[in-house]
């Protein structure tokens, strides 16, 4: 990985990770364990996997995990592995959203490093009792809006920051995806039945596990801070408890203005993440299904096609780059790319210094915006759709 310092970072040991939810039948868990040992940066020697102490142990066994540090609940594992002098330096926490809060919770205040999955929590009111958390603690958070690691979202980025683009006047960002689109969670299907429970989600269905990706992947881009929006969302499912369909306009501070839409009932879109930002002086289209591209069109010139480690990227794409252009790099190498910023930040950590500054990762602070944008969404569309500020 073209990562700046990697030759230093490869020679550091590999980071003791620990992992809270993730076990058997677990997608994200298994994806953030793959990107975790991507770059060979992190080492997996603990977990609590699961809800219940024998399903924990069954999934502990399955990825040969020490009995002794399999756990039965993410606060025995804090306590003791905090105690342990080979204990682990830092905690994925995978599980759904009602979790986060608690889980969080126990590791930052022992000083374990946390790398959380989105959305912070599942209320507003424990997103921002976990910043205070993180915010005391002497342990970073890292929060893993993965999107943000592509090297073509990097390079976006920059150009929008290098004025590329001039005044940014317009972001239309959108996340549609039909898996959804009949009510599977009936089925017991477990990614389902979680995601559209509110007692384990929270407020939001569609909004909050691909709209918060969305919001955050167009604030990440440009650079902008939202001011308000108005949202209209629905229920499209029969019996369905929260959103699985959103359209939401959007102001940013400054003037620009937006448009985001995520959908969970779209049938013919699998994934279909897409933004486009237009400025004074040119726009600029990203496609997660084609993501080592970058549409540029400068005004009133032809579009230009800028790949990744091709002719026209810069060093912010090059530096999240594995392996050279016309080879295609995806969603794993993006989240792999967050695991591998967190660890440069924790080495960093280590030597009491601060990591370079071309190091990015989501923060917490992310986080309180995301779960802010969640509640807005739904206070605006039980309004009629009423502008509403983020709280």
């Amino acid at each position: 990985m073209a990562i700046e310092g990697k030759d230093e970072q490869a020679r550091e040991p590999r980071i003791r990770l620990g992992m809270v939810g993730g076990g058997a039948g677990a997608f994200i868990g298994a994806v953030h364990r793959m990107a975790a040992r991507l770059d060979d940066q992190f080492e997996l020697v603990a977990g609590a996997l699961s809800s219940t102490p024998e399903k924990a142990m069954a999934s502990g066994r399955d990825l040969g995990l020490d009995p002794s540090r399999t756990y039965g609940s993410y606060k025995e594992m804090a306590i003791r592995e905090a105690r342990l002098k080979d204990g682990i330096e830092a905690v994925s926490i995978v599980t759904p959203n009602h979790v986060h809060y608690e889980a969080a919770k126990e590791f930052l205040r022992r000083g374990i490093h946390v790398i959380c999955d989105k959305p912070l929590t599942s209320n507003l009111t424990d997103a921002r009792k976990l910043k205070k958390v993180a915010d005391e603690s002497d342990a970073l958070f890292i929060l893993t809006h993965n999107y943000t690691g592509y090297p073509m979202v990097r390079q976006a980025r920059e150009m929008i920051a290098n004025g590329d683009l001039g005044k940014i006047r317009v972001v239309q960002v959108e996340y549609p995806q039909d898996w959804l689109t009949e009510a599977v969670e009936q089925t017991g299907a477990k990614q389902a039945v979680w995601r559209t429970d509110p007692a384990q989600s929270g407020a939001g269905g569609s909004t909050g596990d691909i709209g918060t990706h969305a919001y955050n992947l167009a604030s990440f881009i440009t650079g902008l801070t939202l001011e308000s929006l108005a949202a209209d969302l629905d229920s499209f499912v029969e019996g369905r408890r929260l959103d699985d369909n959103a359209h939401v306009l959007l102001r940013f501070e400054g003037g620009a203005k937006g448009m985001l839409w995520c959908s969970q009932v779209a049938p013919g879109h699998e994934n279909g993440l897409k933004i486009r930002v237009y400025g004074t002086k040119g726009g600029i289209e990203w496609v997660q299904a084609d993501p080592n591209y970058l549409w540029f069109t400068p005004f009133g010139e032809p579009k230009r096609l800028i790949t990744r480690n091709g002719a026209g990227a810069g060093p912010a794409a090059a530096r999240v780059s594995r392996i050279p252009s016309g080879h295609p790099e995806g969603y794993l190498e993006a989240f792999a790319t967050i695991y591998t910023e967190a660890a440069h930040a924790i080495n960093a950590k280590k030597k009491g210094a601060k990591p370079e500054k071309a190091v990015i990762y989501p923060t917490v602070d992310d986080g309180v915006k995301g779960v802010a944008f969640i509640e807005a969404c739904v206070a605006s569309s039980k309004k009629n759709g009423a502008w509403v500020k983020l709280g």
